[in-house]
């Protein structure tokens, strides 16, 4: 019988964390605590009630189509499949290439399977390095992808665009071709180059567009 491991590929949500820069870290903290609900509940008796204050794209985070486009698909509307259980490859970039090119998918079949980019910027996750000359995935890269008919594209960096380009070239072609995008990835080092499944499950938020994954993946031992 195969065994089966499950990996986490997702950064934790902390109070005051900064994701991106710019936008406001999120804010973690009790609605109800525990000394407060003593006063309601019986002797003994205890729950915490937690709130949390941010924006959508905070830790590990999911696009929608609606993030980029008006008429897209927002989380709501995205089907499971193109979350959940989805065939995945690993693709390893040389670390000292900053750019993606579509050389980086010579001879892979992407058709329908989650395509998570292995840059290793993740190890600068909380520092200042983190949010300056990050990996990205070209304009020809993500037209590659979205011919290729990638189920899903990942990253473990701070933006699968080049943030100087404000036109977002990946963003746009990705999504626009109905391609969900996973952005701020961690431990994509421990996956095997293919042979596992991946799941990016947002909340189901009407008229949202981004939204916090547990992304994580299952290997076979």
């Amino acid at each position: 019988m195969t065994e089966q491991r499950l990996l986490d590929l997702s950064h934790t949500v902390e109070d005051g964390m900064i994701t991106y820069k710019g936008l406001p870290a999120p804010l973690v903290c009790d609605y109800l605590s525990r000394e407060q609900s003593r006063l309601i509940y019986a002797d003994g008796t205890e729950f915490q009630i937690g709130k949390i204050e941010m924006v959508g794209n905070t830790g590990t985070y999911l696009d929608s189509p609606f993030h980029r486009y008006a008429d897209g698909k927002d989380l709501s509307e995205l089907d499971l499949d193109q979350l959940a259980n989805l065939e995945a490859l690993a693709v390893r970039i040389d670390p000292a290439a900053r750019a993606v090119e579509p050389a980086a998918f010579d001879g892979l079949d992407v058709r329908g399977k989650a395509v998570l980019i292995h840059t290793g910027w993740s190890r600068h996750w909380r520092t200042d390095q983190y949010f300056e000359g990050h990996p990205f995935v070209t304009r020809a890269a993500a037209e590659w992808l979205a011919a290729a008919g990638a189920a899903l594209v990942g990253i473990d960096s701070f933006n699968i665009d080049d943030t100087a380009d404000l036109s977002r070239p990946a963003h746009s072609i990705l999504l626009g071709a109905e391609i969900p995008i996973v952005e701020h990835m961690r431990g994509l080092e421990d996956l095997p180059e293919r042979g596992f499944k991946f799941f990016a499950v947002p909340v189901k938020i009407k008229g949202f567009g981004t939204f916090p994954v547990r992304a994580f993946a299952l290997l076979a031992e």
